[in-house]
């Protein structure tokens, strides 16, 4: 039987979150974890343009390891993350999306941007009621972000082009999934228009 799953309603202030748009996502000659990501940095040009121009919140999360210690059973399940080592400049973010000076990149060493950071207070301090969650990849970091996202009450939204994997079976099924049971997956047309 097919779920009933409503668009939601829109919330009064949002906060953009690209999700590890750093080099070791976006560039595939330095990174195994890497993808042809062009046309998701584009996408995210553009909602970045948007944010900007409204002063609206953006935040930036990467992973990145200093030691050995941090992460160790995700790390032994997934050895290419251990590229993401503090200094080797994977955990850049690509400079097609350099940060502001007021946009926080956080270092997280998990898949979600809210599990042991403070993205969560910082929104509750920025007064964001919705978030829009974009980046790499749909099926790990983005999905346990936006899950998270949900999970402390934000409405979110997923903007179709402004995410990306490196298996697209993997990233159709994640989208699907998500926009079902937790966020609304819209074309980044239909993004900026709900948010305008």
């Amino acid at each position: 039987m097919q779920l009933t799953s409503n668009v939601l309603r829109r919330g009064n202030r949002y906060a953009l979150i690209l999700v590890d748009m750093c080099v070791g996502f976006t560039n595939p000659a330095l990174s195994p974890l890497a993808s042809d990501a062009d046309s998701v940095v584009a996408a995210n040009q553009q909602l970045l343009a948007f944010f900007r121009e409204r002063s609206w919140p953006v935040f930036f999360t990467t992973v990145a390891y200093s030691d050995e210690s941090q992460a160790t059973v995700f790390r032994e399940k997934l050895p290419a993350l251990n590229v993401l080592q503090i200094g080797s400049g994977l955990e850049d973010i690509d400079a097609r999306l350099t940060p502001q000076q007021n946009e926080p990149v956080l270092v997280k060493h998990w898949a979600s941007g809210f599990f042991a950071t403070d993205l969560h207070d910082r929104l509750q301090a920025a007064g964001v009621d919705g978030t829009v969650v974009t980046g790499l990849t749909t099926s790990g970091c983005v999905r346990a972000t936006a899950l998270d996202s949900l999970q402390y009450n934000y409405r979110t939204l997923v903007p179709r082009e402004a995410v990306g994997d490196r298996d697209a079976a993997a990233h159709e099924a994640n989208l699907r999934d998500l926009g079902i049971k937790y966020v609304d997956v819209l074309s980044l047309e239909e993004t900026l228009r709900f948010l305008a």
